[in-house]
């Protein structure tokens, strides 16, 4: 069993954006707004006149949870990890982990940027602070 994503011929342009560090959405050509993650059809209006939009890859952090334990692979060898939902500039919410800050750092609404983790044979949209991190 694996927790990593598979890239599919439908999602096949996210992950190879992904790994070339560009991080896309969709947005529906009808009623105009974005969605995240990737559908053939818009969940707002049910258009399937989508497109995929490159991300600015900006985000502010909804909400986290430190995990602490996890016995799925390959997670289990990142503990502890900071899972989060973020809030894309361009109006999705996202669920990816935030990086590169401790938690006792980690604030809602902070910003962040996007990053990208190779996991296997793809790279993995995750979030780090748009400022360094201060220190403790």
């Amino acid at each position: 069993m694996t927790a990593t994503p598979e890239a599919d011929d439908f999602t096949r342009p996210f992950w190879e954006a992904a790994a070339e560090g560009r991080l896309l959405i969709r947005r529906c050509g009808d009623c105009g707004l974005a969605h995240h993650y990737p559908r053939e059809f818009c969940p707002f209006c049910w258009s399937e006149d989508v497109v995929w939009e490159r991300a600015s890859g900006r985000a502010t952090l909804y909400t986290w949870s430190v995990v602490h334990r996890n016995d799925l692979p390959p997670f289990g060898d990142r503990v502890p990890y900071t899972a989060a939902v973020v809030d894309l500039t361009e109006g999705p919410r996202m669920m990816t982990e935030v990086v590169g800050c401790p938690q006792e750092l980690l604030r809602i609404g902070m910003p962040l940027r996007a990053a990208f983790r190779a996991d296997g044979e793809i790279a993995v949209p995750v979030f780090r602070p748009e400022a360094p991190a201060p220190s403790l």
